[in-house]
């Protein structure tokens, strides 16, 4: 690879330099630009039904300000704008934000774009990189603050054709790739030219158009030129981050920890080469950390569906917070901990979020907890319990867990891939809810009332097909059911080491699930068996059936 052709960015020599002791402590102004800068890099462009869906969408997810295209330079994107006016699409609380180069015919077709419309953010922007003055339009720093400075006096001398309320935002282009004195100087001869002429705070906008160094070089221009602008209090400086180099999201955050008020980006990213920066990922990265993020973003699901079909584009499966797997464990230990943190949670009624591998709660932002354990042969024995539990409601002991993972583990290297919730439970059916061999359980009748301590049981079952009926008391319904079956079958000789039971669900049909781990006294071997009724005594019954069929069928010694 020849790297010998290429030459490191400059960087800001910035020692006062004050974020990196800051901390992110509340939601920017969001202003989306998913139907200019997101929709202009599309293969297949919005049409304008998918531009009104996208709309409606932006709008219901909480955005203030969304930036709809470029209305002069398009007959479409005109048509597009008078449409919402038409239709009386914006909300009175909304800006709809308009773009123009700093040209007069453009900026006048613009003026007659906005009309009608209540709240208008006006952007005009022109390239200050060194790069671009060199190559692009040969001037030198003079020549491109004066065209800074003449849209500027466009816009001003333009406001007598608008009665509503205009916000003038300007930005120095490729300001990633201008130097910070100079991007300052253009920014304070806009506001200088500019002299208050509406009642709203410009807006410098500050973009990272193409991402040229690590996100700490951003974060200082940012918070050099911020504290460079004349008369701070009266602008809102506003970052447009993008994706070159794969640190949108963190020149973001750092941008925000140098002062900026206002981030421009999309939703998911979409954007220019490798995309704006995604504005759903700030936002929950800043719903992990405790804070409102200010927009309506609860369903990951509903935002992806209109995002895939109006844009053609699908979100991939590892996509922070919106992809398929994003939630997803495979890792034996990964799944364990999960397990473990989710039970913990439950053990303490903690009302703050805390598993391990889960920065959020996927049910938060409209995830489900069936897919955030997924069972392959890479998985383990909290991942099979952690699908028994969140799927099925059966909470199965601790030392139960290795005993039906390694049933799943045989399953998933016999069929390769991943195994499906449903062959989980239908393999834990088979096992232990359903087995009848060599042992039957066909009726039992429990009577507490014996006059003494004792419990009475009159017990029909088969055993390899041949029925008994044995009657005996014990000290509890699982002795006595012990007794009665030994008296027919003498050769059994089991002990129960460890019992639990547990509501499997609520209301007038609710069930309970009982679990029983027994001893093979002949020859040590142990083994789990489940039984389930409305009636938990009869459930701990057909536990204890389940428990001696697996028995016999590890040894084989009764059959």
């Amino acid at each position: 690879m020849n790297y010998q052709r290429y030459r490191k960015n400059p960087v800001v020599n910035y020692p006062e330099r004050e974020w990196p002791n800051k901390e992110i402590e509340k939601a920017p102004i969001w202003c989306s630009v998913d139907l200019r800068d997101g929709n202009q890099a599309l293969i297949e462009p919005m049409n304008v039904d998918e531009k009104m869906e996208m709309f409606d969408l932006l709008i219901k997810l909480g955005f203030k300000e969304i930036e709809i295209g470029f209305p002069a330079a398009s007959q479409i994107e005109f048509d597009f704008l008078r449409r919402l006016v038409a239709e009386n699409k914006i909300p009175d609380d909304v800006k709809v934000q308009v773009l123009s180069q700093c040209r007069q015919e453009l900026i006048d077709r613009t003026f007659e774009a906005i009309q009608g419309i209540k709240n208008v953010v006006f952007h005009i922007y022109n390239s200050t990189s060194t790069l671009q003055r060199d190559v692009v339009f040969h001037k030198d720093e003079d020549a491109i603050t004066q065209i800074a400075i003449d849209g500027t006096r466009m816009v001003k001398e333009g406001l007598h054709k608008y009665d509503g309320n205009l916000q003038l935002e300007y930005s120095p282009e490729s300001f990633s790739g201008t130097e910070v004195e100079f991007a300052a100087r253009v920014c304070n001869a806009v506001a200088k030219e500019w002299n208050h002429a509406t009642d709203a705070p410009i807006i410098f906008n500050l973009p990272n158009t193409v991402e040229m160094n690590t996100p700490n070089v951003y974060a200082d221009q940012i918070e050099w030129v911020s504290k460079h602008i004349e008369n701070r209090k009266d602008c809102i400086i506003s970052i447009h981050p993008h994706n070159d180099r794969g640190c949108g999201v963190a020149a973001t955050e750092l941008a925000l920890l140098a002062g900026a008020d206002r981030v421009e980006g999309t939703l998911l990213g979409n954007g220019e080469r490798t995309g704006n920066v995604d504005i759903l990922t700030v936002a929950y990265n800043m719903f992990s950390q405790g804070i409102d993020p200010e927009l309506h973003i609860e369903d990951i699901n509903e935002i992806v569906e209109v995002f895939e079909r109006c844009c053609k584009m699908d979100v991939d499966m590892r996509h922070p917070y919106a992809g398929k797997l994003v939630f997803t464990a495979f890792s034996g230990s990964h799944q364990d901990a999960i397990n473990k943190g989710v039970a913990a949670m439950r053990e303490r009624n903690s009302q703050i979020w805390q598993v391990p591998y889960l920065p959020i709660d996927p049910a938060d932002i409209g995830r489900k907890y069936e897919p955030v354990v997924r069972i392959n042969s890479q998985s383990g024995k909290g991942g099979v319990a952690f699908i028994m539990d969140t799927v099925y409601g059966y909470k199965l002991p601790k030392k139960m867990h290795r005993e039906f993972a390694d049933v799943i583990q045989r399953i998933s290297e016999q069929e390769g891939g991943e195994v499906q919730p449903q062959t989980i439970m239908d393999a834990f059916k088979k096992e232990y809810l359903d087995l009848k061999d060599p042992f039957e359980l066909v009726f039992v009748d429990i009577d507490d009332n014996t006059g003494n301590d004792d419990t009475h049981v009159a017990l029909d079952f088969k055993y390899n097909g041949q029925e008994y009926h044995s009657e005996a008391d014990g000290n509890g319904p699982i002795d006595a059911v012990k007794v009665a079956i030994r008296q027919c079958v003498p050769e059994v000789d089991f002990v129960v080491c460890d019992y639990s039971e547990h509501a499997l669900s609520t209301g007038s049909h609710a069930k309970a699930a009982a679990y029983i781990e027994m001893e093979d006294k002949r020859n040590g071997n142990t083994t789990f068996g489940v039984g389930l009724s409305s009636n938990i005594t009869r459930a701990s019954i057909r536990g204890m059936f389940s428990a001696i069929n697996r028995l016999a069928l590890r040894g084989r010694d009764y059959v």
